[in-house]
């Protein structure tokens, strides 16, 4: 069984990781770590934070799989943000909920008739020998008018995927899984460590 180490702190992404992956990884955190701290997310795009925590993990943790998620919600109606600012759009200590209150203002200010938008997941992993890998997933969705949903975290309860008239914080779980930015990332990353 492949050892995967994820850089995050996130529980809901670590749960999605540990849905998907189940039996076939054995899953571990940095939380498990006595001598992590979380680098500064400096980049410009979605790869350049994931490389940055992925390559912190690494030095940490050579000669396993590592995997850095990097994720958010980008809306059409806004230029693409939250963007790269997602987990912070509301401030750096925000709550989900500032920040899905923040979006859906900043929605009804700018762009009320334009509701598009995509969750975007990219991963950046380093196999055992220290080989790249980066790996995209996303979703096309709407911004609902209102948070609706219990399940889920981030923008799940404001996120209406493709084909769907519930957000993904209503669908719960096992149907975001199915499909979601991060379960098709996660996806294409086993088949590169089974390769």
């Amino acid at each position: 069984m492949s050892e995967l180490w994820v850089s995050t702190t996130n529980q809901g992404k670590l749960n999605e990781f540990r849905n998907l992956l189940g039996a076939a990884v054995d899953i571990h955190s940095v939380s498990e770590l006595k001598f992590y701290a979380a680098p500064p997310e400096t980049g410009q795009s979605f790869e350049d934070n994931a490389r940055i925590k992925a390559k912190t993990l690494k030095a940490l943790k050579p000669g396993v799989w590592v995997v850095a998620d990097d994720s958010g919600l980008e809306a059409a109606g806004l230029n693409g943000l939250p963007g790269i600012h997602s987990a912070r759009y509301a401030g750096d200590k925000a709550s989900d909920g500032e920040n899905i209150a923040k979006l859906l203002k900043m929605i009804q200010i700018r762009s009320a008739g334009n509701r598009a938008a995509q969750m975007v997941c990219v991963l950046v992993a380093y196999d055992p020998s220290g080989k790249e890998h980066v790996i995209h997933g996303v979703v096309k969705g709407q911004i609902s008018t209102t948070a609706r949903g219990k399940a889920g975290f981030g923008y799940d309860p404001v996120f209406v995927p493709e084909g769907q008239d519930k957000t993904y914080a209503e669908l719960g779980p096992a149907v975001k899984n199915q499909g979601s930015h991060r379960s098709q990332a996660i996806r294409e990353l086993l088949k590169a460590m089974q390769a």
